[in-house]
């Protein structure tokens, strides 16, 4: 796919690790312009900077999704820069309280997931639709997850991804014949610096990772790149309110 991006301006949230960070670069290598955003002003600065480095256009900025001004003024400060919005992946997220059951799981750990993994998809998707709106047209990929097709134990984490895969699908009806495209993508587990820190703590839960996808591994940040990659492209130009399943076979159980 090099060159797909080649002139192409995108804004990432959650752009300071990970799978953030790994899609910013790749967007990059295929000569896009990227807007690289994150609540974390050191993750997303050195993002900046290796793709600085490796001769890419990019810049950074700081950007807390639950709050609808920071959200305006960075898709503003992005046409400001390079004069349009294609392309958007709304990928912030955080894991919450994990393993607590419904009936115990803390209203203000689930006030804080709900607030940036489901309010914040949608704090982004508005002011980036009305940017698109104004050109006639662009992308938009959210992350969701696997846990937003299934049940899972985290509570907060599942419901905001249902959440996600909703507001997706109803996002792009609303705005199919207007040359806009919106679908999210579903990872399993993947080994981002947040799963690599889990598995340090925990080593016994590497090999469960692992055997939940009958691929037989966990996947890596620049196989989900390459799908929100494709999912932005022409390439994929008829397909619109999808939840894409990238997660080595973890759903076809």
């Amino acid at each position: 796919m090099k060159g797909k991006m080649l002139g192409k301006v995108v804004l990432i949230t959650g752009g300071g690790s990970g799978i953030g960070r790994t899609t910013a670069i790749v967007f990059a290598r295929e000569g896009g312009k990227v807007v690289v955003t994150d609540i974390d002003s050191d993750g997303g600065g050195q993002t900046v900077q290796s793709i600085k480095k490796s001769g890419g256009d990019a810049f950074f900025q700081k950007l807390d999704v639950t709050n609808a001004q920071n959200v305006q003024t960075a898709v503003d400060k992005t046409v400001q820069i390079y004069g349009r919005l294609d392309y958007a992946f709304n990928n912030a997220g955080i894991i919450g309280a994990a393993d607590i059951l419904v009936g115990d799981y803390p209203e203000k750990s689930w006030d804080m997931v709900i607030d940036i993994n489901l309010k914040g998809v949608w704090l982004c998707m508005k002011y980036e639709i009305q940017q698109m709106l104004k050109q006639g047209g662009g992308a938009i990929v959210n992350t969701a997850s696997v846990y937003g097709l299934v049940g899972g134990i985290n509570a907060g984490y599942v419901a905001a991804k249902h959440g996600v895969v909703g507001l997706t699908k109803s996002g792009a009806l609303n705005y199919a014949d207007k040359g806009i495209r919106i679908n999210a993508v579903c990872p399993g587990f993947i080994r981002t610096p947040m799963v690599e820190k889990f598995i340090e703590e925990k080593p016994e839960t590497e090999k469960e990772f692992n055997t939940l996808h009958p691929i037989g591994r966990m996947g890596q940040p620049d196989e989900i790149a390459a799908a929100v990659i494709w999912l932005c492209s022409d390439s994929a130009s008829f397909v619109t309110g999808q939840a894409i399943n990238v997660d080595g076979g973890f759903l076809a159980q």
